[in-house]
Order: C-alpha cells, then structure tokens, then sequence
C-alpha cells in the first residue's frame, strides 16, 4: 500500500482533501506527525452494503493507513439493533441480531478494496455486539451511565430536533445510543489503546462523549476528528440518484450505473470529488480542474473521477465492463454485456415485447422490425438496409431476406437494433 508522505504531511494533505470539518484539539495534527496511532471510525450495518454515503470515512480511514496509523473499522452489531438518531426524522425498524451479522459480513468484503488487512499497520474489523451485548445492565448503570449528564445530552441539536417533533419524539432506546457509541470508544481505547475517532458532523456529539468517558474511567488522552457533509455545489445533498441510494454492492448498484453517476456530476461538483473521493495526486487534481475550466465539453475529469472510483469500489475488470457498456450508448460492441446492464443501458430508448414464437417461425427480421415500429414501414426498411443503416446487436444486417431466429438474440430475451448513428430500438422476446 502506498503512503501518503509521512505522518508530518497526513493532516495537511487531509485538509487539502477538505477532510477537515473539526477536530477536538488542535494538537491532534502534532500527535500524528509524532507517532503512529490507532484511529477508528464506525459503521451501521442497517444493511448488507455500504453506499456513496460512506465512502468520505472509508477514504479518511485509507489516508489514515496509508500514512502508517493502524485503522480500526467498527461495525455497529450492538448499537445497530437500536439505531442512531442523529438527525433522523424518526426511529428505525429495530434489526434481528441475524440481519446484523449478514449486513456486517456484506460490509467486510467492501472495506477490503480500501483497507489493507494485512501487513504492520493492518486494518481490523471489530464488532461492537461482541462487548456491548455481553454488558450487564445494572454494572452499565452504575458504572457509565453516572458519567452522562441527561441536561447535556438534551442540549445537543440531534436529540433537541427528535424532542421538538410531537408525532415522533425520541424513544429512550435511541435516547441510550450515545451512551453506547461513548463506551465503544473507551472499550476500544482499553483494549486496543484507539486514541482518535473519527466521523460525520453528525457525529460529533457522541465523539466527545467518548472522549470524556475514556478521561473519566481510564484518564486517557484521546482525540475526535469530523468529516463535512459532502453536499453539491448547489446546495443539494449528495449520494442519490434517480433510482435512490448508489450502493457500494454490484448486486444492488452495478457497475455501470455506478460509473455512469460519477460521469454525470456538474463541472462545478468534480474538483471537490476528485479531492474526496480519489488518490490522485495535487497535480494530477489541479490538471484536471484546468480542463474543467477551459474545455469543459471534454468533461475528462468526470471521466478520470468515474475510473478513479470505479476501480476502487469494483476492481479493474467490473471498470473495463461497465465503460464498454457506456461506449456501447455510441455504436460500440455489445457482445459480453448481461441482459441487467444493458436494461439498464437502454432503460429510456423505445421498446417493444414480441411473443417468443416468432424465433424460428421462418419470418424474415425485416418483417417483424416493421410489425415491431423500429421503422414506419418495409419498403423504409428495404431502403435502410441497402444504405448500411440498420445494425442489429452491433452488427449490420445486410440481407434483406434475413431470418429471424435465436441468432438474432444478444442474450436469451434480448435483442439491440440501431437505424442510423444513433437511434436504438430495444425488443424483448417473453
């Protein structure tokens, strides 16, 4: 794994990247360049997959090791059968303690494209099921609930705008996860010597109550550190698209609609992206935020930021798949793309369901387009095939007596027609 530069250079780099958004002393950044730390940072398995939604803290925890500091990832198995509800509407269904283990499970294999597991600084993954589940309740009480002050905890913004909604409100259960998120920190402290958490804004409550327990039980020295929320040049917030949450799992976001979110954010969103959500250099950066400004129609850094991600997310192969997918929109080889990517390709274009009969039924393929609509009738069609406009799966038909049969399928049910350069015709056979 490469490194960053040194300890000296992390926190300076990191608040180049826009990482920064508080850290509880100002000797943290002195603390880095002094010694190798161990850091963590949490995250609720409400399900199988992370999304774009995490990936801020994934990277902060990459850099982190990168530079040499050991990382810590928390998955929440405890605290995620109550849930969090910093700046939540309202509370979440509770989770079975099955469903976390499956989600925790899901989360590993995706922190393994960023964390090395391996190595003198290797990554670890913990749980917090594993000591918080085992508390017993009167011990809990007594010995950490006697250090949260109700008054503080009903002063911060997350718990004040749960209380001021009157159809919801906040229920003890959600009340109590400050307490837990506070002795993770301390457990882990005691455990593992983690002197530094790191999080969301949303977090920064329930870092400091971490600290202060961690002061209060063991006398440590520990330290917090925010991230911002990443929101859009225009204010919007970040991490949707048309079809809702991008998902770091294939199988809920596959790689080619994850590439294509990348493609399509605004020029005046990409530099700040590139900084956040890639490893390229200062140089690399600052290049590509030139071509932005002056040729923008070139729009190579949201090409550079969608292979960037991409590979990180999904690897070399799953980036190669999903960009000839997208050269695929502009006459490119079809061939090799499954049937979900290219719905997803041509989810917008006009399409028509013919019964399966047809294959084979002896009709000819100029026949069935013209029953189809692809063209407005067959002496057009005639005409398009002797101009060499009319490509089937990629590949021009050049017979007018062509038959239509398993051969014209680019998958089992699928077949792609083109008529010109750019006007696509999709057609199922069910």
């Amino acid at each position: 794994m490469a490194a960053d530069g040194g300890n000296g250079a992390l926190f300076e780099e990191l608040s180049w990247r826009g990482f920064v958004h508080a850290v509880t002393h100002p000797e943290l950044e002195a603390a880095l360049a002094k010694e190798k730390i161990t850091l963590y940072c949490g995250f609720d398995p409400t399900a199988d997959s992370l999304h774009i939604g995490s990936l801020l803290p994934i990277m902060g925890l990459a850099h982190f090791q990168r530079a040499g500091h050991r990382p810590i990832a928390l998955v929440g198995g405890g605290t995620g059968l109550i849930g969090d509800p910093s700046f939540k509407a309202q509370e979440r269904a509770m989770l079975t303690r099955e469903q976390v283990d499956l989600n925790a499970a899901g989360i590993r294999r995706q922190l393994e494209h960023f964390l090395s597991f391996e190595g003198d600084n290797a990554a670890t993954m913990v749980n917090n099921a594993d000591w918080l589940c085992a508390l017993p309740l009167i011990d809990f009480l007594r010995d950490v609930g006697k250090h949260f002050s109700v008054n503080v905890m009903l002063s911060r913004d997350s718990v004040k705008n749960r209380l001021a909604d009157r159809d919801h409100g906040i229920s003890f259960t959600e009340f109590s996860y400050s307490l837990l998120q506070a002795y993770d920190f301390m457990h882990l402290y005691s455990t593992r010597e983690c002197r530094l958490q790191i999080g969301g804004s949303d977090q920064w409550g329930n870092i400091v109550a971490g600290m202060d327990l961690s002061r209060r039980l063991c006398g440590a020295e520990t330290y917090g550190m925010t991230f911002p929320l990443v929101t859009k040049a225009d204010g919007t917030k970040f991490g949707k698209s048309e079809g809702g949450n991008v998902w770091l799992d294939p199988e809920r976001t596959s790689p080619y609609a994850f590439y294509q979110f990348w493609i399509n954010q605004a020029d005046a969103d990409t530099g700040a992206y590139l900084r956040y959500f890639t490893f390229l250099s200062r140089e690399e950066i600052g290049e590509l935020d030139r071509l932005t400004r002056e040729e923008p129609h070139r729009r190579a850094a949201q090409r550079r930021l969608a292979e960037e991600v991409t590979r990180l997310v999904h690897g070399e192969e799953a980036l190669r798949g999903a960009q000839r997918a997208a050269e695929a929109m502009f006459g490119g080889d079809l061939s090799g793309l499954d049937e979900r990517t290219l719905l997803e390709i041509f989810h917008d274009v006009p399409s028509t369901a013919l019964p399966k009969d047809l294959l084979g039924a002896g009709r000819t393929l100029l026949d069935v387009l013209a029953e189809a609509g692809v063209f407005p009738s067959k002496g057009e069609g005639r005409r398009m095939i002797r101009n060499g406009g009319l490509y089937l799966n990629s590949r021009r038909v050049d017979a007018e007596d062509a038959k239509l049969d398993a051969d014209c399928l680019l998958t089992p049910a699928l077949a792609v027609v083109r008529t010109g350069k750019k006007n696509y015709h999709l057609v199922r056979f069910e």
